[in-house]
């Protein structure tokens, strides 16, 4: 028993090192990448004098935005180092030379194959030198002649094939151990270069909560606006209409008692609209679903409610989310839903909600034409700014032609006992 758990432990250690082993092996790939990107970005800025390169310098930017943050996303799930996500990058060229984080990651590009890519480069090399070593040196020194040097062992006798072979697999077995590590240096470096000076991410970080709460307080004045709206229009009215009503039969109960039982039937109907007119309002608000039964069953409701072919997924939290926490992201799924029924020409939706490192990850895919872009206002720039106010985030990915998908990331820590610190695993 002991020595099969034994050797399920060292088969794990093993497949976890080499899997560092191959993430070093992708990371050096996606260096070399980058002069290629940086490139295109260099030859952009060199057309700018004649006029050539501003209609390519948004177009340049972007691919090696994208690129970089291909490797932002690999770090931050290989490591708990990985760089901040950035802002979005601006659309004209002007703006984009302007743009702080745009410097930082062409630099970025220029440095890290000389550096983060010679890093994690090392292992690399020293487990294939390891493999030829033991694996091909024993094999072929006969051939190599009598100037065969392996490491500082002259192959040229069985004996020294030997210690060529055991010197190989100390390398290997060095370059598995020495991966993760590298990995870590690796990430250090690639947060700090594309990572904001101090100074510069406290100024950002103001102007951010200056902006969401900002748009908190319109979207919130705008709530209560359209709360007024509807009980004006709505609820109250209907409650005005009723009271004249009772008003009319109350003075024909001893005069015309028939006419009296009419009048009293049309108040029972008004009274069960307007009380409807109030479910409406409350729902609006806050859905009885979502108060009582969390985020997971709301979000299966709001399925259901669909006309889509919507699937859901729901991994287990913790515990209950906060009240705004759930608020928050119940709306902007069913801001995502209403606009894959409207606009996208959806037929089927997935669903996924998951929870881990105190976020809550909401992500939502269609089938649609997709084209979407919250840069242009309506529901999505609503759900973005809805999102702001809680420190969340919306990333859409929406190109034409489809499909389309939108992830919701949103902080969920809370002081209450009652509510999930969103510590758990997806």
């Amino acid at each position: 028993m002991g020595r099969a758990r034994g050797k399920a432990i060292g088969t794990a250690l093993v497949g976890s090192l080499g899997e560092a082993l191959g993430r070093c092996q992708l990371a050096s790939l996606s260096a070399l990448a980058l002069p290629f990107y940086g490139g295109l970005v260099v030859a952009a800025l060199l057309l700018l004098p004649v006029g050539l390169g501003f209609p390519l310098l948004p177009p340049a930017a972007a691919a090696l935005r994208r690129h970089v943050d291909r490797q932002r996303s690999r770090t931050a799930r290989w490591t708990a180092t990985g760089p901040p996500s950035p802002r979005p990058l601006p659309r004209s060229a002007r703006t984009v030379l302007g743009d702080e984080e745009f410097w930082r990651e062409l630099r970025w590009a220029w440095l890290e194959p000389v550096t983060g890519g010679l890093l994690v480069a090392v292992p690399l090399s020293l487990f294939w030198y390891g493999v030829f070593g033991a694996l091909v040196q024993p094999f072929v020194w006969r051939e190599l002649g009598d100037g065969n040097w392996y490491g500082f062992v002259r192959v040229d006798s069985p004996g020294t094939a030997v210690a060529a072979l055991l010197l190989g697999l100390a390398l290997i077995a060095g370059a598995l151990r020495l991966a993760p590590l590298a990995l870590d240096r690796h990430a250090r470096w690639t947060r700090w270069a594309l990572s904001a000076p101090y100074r510069a991410e406290l100024v950002r970080r103001i102007d951010h909560l200056t902006g969401t709460r900002a748009d908190a307080l319109d979207t919130q004045a705008a709530e209560l606006r359209r709360i007024e709206r509807d009980l004006h229009d709505g609820a109250q009215a209907r409650l005005v209409a009723l009271g004249m009503t009772l008003e009319r039969a109350t003075g024909l109960v001893d005069s015309d008692p028939a006419a009296a039982r009419v009048l009293l039937t049309e108040v029972r109907a008004a009274s069960e609209r307007a009380l409807q007119d109030l479910r409406e309002l409350v729902h609006g608000i806050l859905p009885p679903v979502l108060a009582d039964r969390g985020l997971g069953d709301a979000v299966r409701s709001l399925a259901l409610d669909s006309f889509l072919d919507v699937e859901v997924e729901v991994a287990p939290a913790p515990g209950r989310l906060p009240a705004a926490v759930e608020s928050a992201a119940y709306f902007a799924v069913a801001e995502l839903l209403a606009n894959a029924a409207k606009h996208s020409g959806a037929r089927e939706v997935r669903i996924a909600l998951g929870h881990a490192d105190g976020l809550l990850r909401v992500s939502v895919a269609d089938d649609g034409r997709g084209g979407a872009d919250p840069d242009r206002g309506g529901g999505l720039l609503g759900v973005r700014r809805r999102l702001g106010a809680f420190d969340g985030t919306l990333a859409l990915d929406s190109p034409p032609g489809g499909p389309t998908l939108a992830i919701l990331e949103l902080p969920c820590a809370s002081s209450s006992p009652k509510t999930s610190s969103c510590s758990g695993t997806d």
